[in-house]
């Protein structure tokens, strides 16, 4: 197996020497097993995990029906009753890495002092660009503008749509900074913040002291030796159903958004059995990268991908109405500066449907995939000081999904107040709600929409496949206790099985099913970031010592 990540970034090298004695440990602890069919067993961990999710699997596709009555209620009733927890728990993120990025902590270098970073700038700030891309991109792009500006009205603010469908001049400006300003709340500050807590726990712990790259060795200054015993073990399994979890919930989407575009440009039927196909075949793709290793073809996908996108992005740019797109940027970008604070309490005047149906599922949803892309941005970091890491983190992917929000969702929201009696977006997002369709009605009123449409679905199932393998590779070093050449395949086994669960998800429930899962899975590995940032707070306190 090739010692690069999906994205084709070397793997660090072996674990350096201590640079604190305190941090210590018995490298016995971390050897893992070479079980029957070639996996490399860490203890428990590996066994639990894989066990668990197999009767999952096993149990939603017995009883399908049970299965999707109890997802449908399980996402309102974390929801309405965590809402203020997960609120809370990302502004705490979001304050603690600002308070690092002015601190004196903000001097230390991941790898030691006099360590050096692996990367130019140019191509540092391409691979926190490629972490920031996904799927969620592509689905919520067009629709969340839109749906805030005309439906969920988070501060208040009146909707630009009268009761008879005309449009109220006097509300249009408003509606739209707030659409997007909401929008940028939920893909800016805080889920970077999330992000960076992971990445940095990482990269410290692993460059300076030498611990293995698994989420447990984050807690050795909170657990000591028990880390490598079953609260370690406990943790890495949160991780495991954390990172599976928020996979499968992306690979839905991407299943159900690939589907739609086929309907939309070829006719194919929109419905759960083609979804399910899809799956297959993606995840089949998938398992022969896994298959040929990381240079036969996820590094050059992964390459073309982003090409791909920012090609998508400057045609939506200059043929929809640029003046207007970037006018509506900033006004945006003031906009949610103006009101994150209000956005962010958990007890203010956001509407309910904002607060429980948006925010509290997307703050799952990050944190689900923080161990995940968390892991990718700490094996690219190697030689950047805290602060430099923590500013580039949080901004630089922020940028880049502010833009893709406000070019997509900006052309959308101009379509839909210049002709609403026409507008396909409309049609899909405010008339009859088929969130998978609004990234394709989007691209329905601009010129070559067959095209760029299909240029979308090419883009859906590549984020597919790259997520599904790349997304393999944490769950494998998790499980193998850190290290990152687990067996081929290992590496197999988590590939399908993240596809059997999208399947099942979809089968059991649906969009409600994903995101349920999402929850309640995002919903202890809160409790484990929190304690995160204790386990930081005390490993810089060392490295300053």
């Amino acid at each position: 197996m090739s010692d690069e990540t999906s994205t084709g970034i070397p793997a660090p090298e072996g674990p350096t020497e201590l640079i604190d004695t305190d941090f210590e440990i018995g490298q016995d602890n971390l050897e893992g097993s070479v079980g029957p069919f070639g996996f490399d067993i860490h203890n428990p961990v590996f066994l639990i995990s894989s066990l668990a999710i197999i009767a999952f699997v096993i149990y939603a596709l017995a009883a399908p029906e049970q299965a999707s009555s109890f997802f449908g209620a399980l996402r309102p009733a974390l929801t309405s009753t965590f809402d203020w927890f997960f609120m809370i728990s990302a502004n705490i993120f979001v304050l603690f890495c600002l308070m690092l990025i002015i601190s004196p902590w903000g001097n230390v270098r991941l790898g030691g002092k006099d360590a050096t970073p692996d990367y130019t700038y140019s191509g540092w700030f391409a691979m926190l660009f490629a972490a920031g891309m996904g799927i969620g991109l592509m689905f919520f792009g067009v629709l969340e503008p839109v749906y805030h500006m005309a439906i969920s009205q988070p501060l208040g603010t009146p909707s630009p749509f009268a009761e008879d469908g005309s449009i109220i001049a006097a509300n249009v400006d408003a509606a739209k900074s707030m659409g997007l300003a909401a929008t940028i709340y939920h893909w800016g500050l805080h889920p970077w913040a999330i992000y960076a807590i992971v990445a940095l726990a990482l990269a410290l712990f692993s460059f300076n002291k030498g611990l293995p790259l698994s989420i447990r060795s984050a807690f050795y200054p909170i657990f000591g030796e028990r880390v490598w015993g079953w609260t370690g073990h406990v943790i890495d399994m949160l991780a495991v159903f954390a990172t599976l979890f928020g996979l499968a919930t992306s690979l839905g989407l991407g299943a159900q958004q690939a589907n739609a575009g086929l309907e939309h440009v070829f006719g194919i039927p929109n419905t759960t059995t083609v979804q399910v196909i899809l799956i297959v075949i993606i995840t089949s793709i998938a398992l022969i990268s896994v298959l040929r290793g990381l240079d036969g073809g996820v590094k050059v996908l992964s390459e073309i991908n982003m090409g791909l996108a920012a090609l998508l992005l400057l045609f939506v740019l200059f043929a929809g109405p640029t003046v207007a797109i970037l006018k509506d940027f900033w006004q945006g970008l003031t906009a949610y500066a103006t009101d994150l604070v209000p956005l962010s309490n958990p007890f203010g005047r956001t509407d309910d449907d904002y607060r429980q149906g948006w925010t509290a599922f997307y703050w799952a949803w990050w944190i689900s995939w923080s161990p995940f892309v968390g892991m990718f941005i700490a094996r690219v970091s190697r030689g950047r000081t805290v602060r430099e890491f923590l500013t580039c983190v949080l901004i630089i992917p922020s940028v880049v999904c502010v833009l893709w929000m406000a070019v997509f969702g900006g052309v959308a929201v101009d379509q839909v107040l210049s002709d609403p009696a026409t507008s396909a977006v409309k049609a899909n997002v405010i008339d009859a709600y088929h969130p998978e369709l609004s990234l394709f009605a989007m691209l329905e009123g601009l010129p070559f929409s067959s095209i760029t449409s299909t240029l979308g679905i090419i883009l859906v199932i590549v984020f597919f496949v790259t997520s599904s393998d790349s997304g393999s590779i944490v769950i494998d070093t998790i499980t193998a206790g850190g290290k990152v050449d687990a067996p081929v395949p290992q590496r197999v086994f988590w590939c399908t099985f993240e596809g059997l669960v999208a399947i099942v998800l979809l089968i059991g429930g649906g969009l409600s099913a994903l995101q349920a899962m999402v929850i309640s899975t995002g919903l202890p590995f809160t409790l484990v970031l929190l304690l995160m940032c204790v386990a930081i707070f005390r490993g810089l306190q060392s490295e300053a010592r």
